[in-house]
């Protein structure tokens, strides 16, 4: 890629080049995840809302698959922004970073609780409640637009606050059930507790 977007076959390697790197963070996030995931449940670690989770596995095999479609099939090609929404991509993966990194071992894929926590305040969160969905947020509207794939922004990114609107509020219910017992949460998008 010299000074202008990518066209044609160069379009195409970008994006193999692109779908490697996501899939090498993505087996990455799962290993780290796994890890986490049985260090917090060997500590008490409860889960919650799990029935969703399909929808957010849902969100992240797609994306990378209506990707390919769009630029291998249907031809999409980078516009002249496509050095914008490379630089907010990679904004997106910082933010993302430094959420993992202030979560540390409480960071995985799934709404886990460990009782007697206090909520993570540092990093990203000291600004914002949820920094790793933000920089999701940002990820799938900024990646497909770096090689000019609108259809997939729109459809992906859709999914994707569908996904996020139900994920957030099984995520404060859990997080409020914590911290009062049953006393105002809305228990119903929590999975009922395993014994």
């Amino acid at each position: 890629m010299s000074g202008g977007p990518p066209t044609g076959s160069a379009s195409v390697w970008a994006l193999a080049a692109f779908l490697a790197v996501l899939a090498a963070q993505r087996v990455s996030e799962l290993r780290l995840s796994a890890a986490n995931t049985k260090r917090l449940v060997e500590r008490g670690a409860r889960e919650y809302g799990s029935r969703h989770f399909p929808l957010i596995v849902l969100v992240h095999v797609l994306f990378p698959l209506c990707l390919v479609v769009e630029v291998v099939a249907l031809g999409a090609r980078p516009g002249r922004l496509w050095a914008l929404w490379l630089g907010l991509w990679l904004a997106a993966q910082a933010l993302r970073y430094a959420a993992i990194r202030s979560l540390g071992e409480r960071w995985c894929v799934r709404i886990l609780v460990l009782p007697g926590e206090p909520l993570v305040r540092r990093g990203p969160y000291r600004f914002t409640r949820h920094p790793n969905y933000l920089a999701v947020i940002v990820e799938l509207l900024a990646a497909p637009l770096v090689f000019g794939a609108w259809r997939t922004t729109v459809a992906i990114s859709l999914l994707d606050l569908v996904a996020l609107g139900i994920r957030i509020r099984a995520e404060e219910a859990a997080l409020r059930y914590r911290m009062d017992g049953a006393v105002g949460a809305d228990l119903s998008v929590l999975p009922p507790k395993a014994g």
